[in-house]
């Protein structure tokens, strides 16, 4: 197996050790030590280059789940693709949800990932209730917001650095079905947004845009808003479908300034009404990249970065414009561009990500030249104070 991010990108060499049961030890000697899951962080966050990973997908083992409060223990390799078809089938849901489901619960924990139901909900850590850390030291702690709360705190969000997580208790939500109702709105530009995404988030539990970034001038921040709520009828139903599998890495000439732009145009202009209303099971409304297997060899041998920030926001769209301006005058665009604002509720987490305010996530292509363009947002953003992403950052 390979130990890389899925961004491809930093290339690293580590030394790897299987845990295989939550009753082992961390010796491994005079050397740093980070936890690998599923090795879905888009950066570097999830790799330990010179040092040990402790590779922890055999630590896959559901421990107790009631029934009546939706209260579920699993060791920290289980992924929330085990935990949806465990608990969807039984009338429970994920509290929170990233855009794939091949995380592990250890993993989500470490990076306190966010959602479309970010403005309701809040992070996946708020619905930790507690977990069990093994220290370098050897020490065993219960965690939780009672119970060695500050070690809670910093592990929330922590990028795994206060130790390996053995299991975890997470609280389910409760549902009536597997299927949402989703309405996708057609917005002419970044104003608008602000515009629909304010009255969607009162009345859709769920919401999201996609952007087109090289959009210039009138049409600036055009795209499609997705905003959802669970439906009333439906089955509990899990299905998991994979539409093809990338076979290979693509060539670097693939991605290009042409073919970003043409996608981003055709993309925007696929949908012709303004709105469309339908009800979709849960895996096309989360996981629509998840039906692609390998979609990160789309960008070739030499990996891509995805770059997500987060900005205070007042009604003052000057700087979100500048950024936008900045990115479709560089030239280099993103095929995945998310856009959603985060609600005011409290992250859990010492050094958790998300904040009150805008939120902006792009995939760029590795280049050398895209390294000054994140460096100048980066300048932008912090003396904004805003935040940028850890979990996606590979700089």
């Amino acid at each position: 197996m390979a130990y890389k991010s899925w961004g491809n990108y930093p290339k690293t060499d580590e030394n790897v050790r299987q845990m295989n049961w939550r009753s082992e030890d961390l010796t491994v000697g005079e050397t740093s030590v980070l936890p690998y899951g599923h090795g879905r962080s888009y950066g570097d966050s999830c790799l330990n280059d010179g040092g040990v990973l402790l590779d922890t997908t055999k630590m896959d083992r559901f421990i107790a789940f009631d029934a009546e409060t939706g209260v579920l223990r699993a060791e920290a390799g289980v992924s929330l693709e085990q935990i949806l078809k465990f608990a969807v089938p039984q009338g429970w849901f994920l509290p929170v949800s990233p855009g794939t489901k091949y995380v592990s619960v250890a993993g989500a924990i470490a990076n306190d990932i966010h959602g479309k139901n970010h403005h309701r909900a809040g992070t996946f850590g708020r619905h930790v209730t507690r977990f069990e850390l093994l220290r370098s030291d050897g020490q065993r702690l219960i965690c939780s917001r009672e119970e060695n709360a500050e070690l809670f705190r910093a592990t929330v969000g922590g990028l795994g650095l206060t130790g390996l997580i053995l299991w975890a208790e997470v609280a389910l939500k409760r549902i009536k079905n597997a299927f949402f109702d989703v309405e996708t709105v057609k917005f002419a530009n970044l104003e608008e947004f602000f515009e629909r995404s304010a009255e969607s988030d009162e009345a859709f539990d769920y919401t999201v845009a996609w952007v087109d970034c090289l959009a210039q001038g009138d049409s600036l921040g055009r795209g499609l808003l997705m905003r959802g709520n669970h439906a009333e009828v439906g089955e509990l139903t899990t299905e998991s479908k994979q539409l093809f599998s990338v076979p290979m890495d693509a060539p670097n000439v693939l991605l290009n300034n042409f073919t970003m732009k043409t996608f981003n145009v055709l993309y925007y202009h696929k949908q012709r009404q303004k709105v469309v209303r339908s009800r979709q099971h849960y895996e096309p409304f989360f996981y629509p990249l998840d039906s692609i297997g390998n979609w990160n060899r789309i960008y070739g041998q030499r990996g891509f970065l995805q770059y997500q920030f987060v900005l205070p926001f007042d009604g003052d769209t000057r700087v979100i414009r500048g950024i936008f301006e900045a990115i479709a005058a560089s030239g280099m665009g993103s095929f995945l561009a998310v856009l959603k604002m985060f609600g005011p509720t409290p992250s859990p987490g010492m050094m958790s990500f998300p904040r009150q305010g805008v939120t902006l996530a792009l995939d760029f292509p590795y280049q050398e030249k895209t390294l000054g363009l994140l460096d100048t947002l980066d300048e932008v953003i912090a003396s904004n104070g805003g935040r940028v992403y850890p979990a996606k950052d590979a700089r």
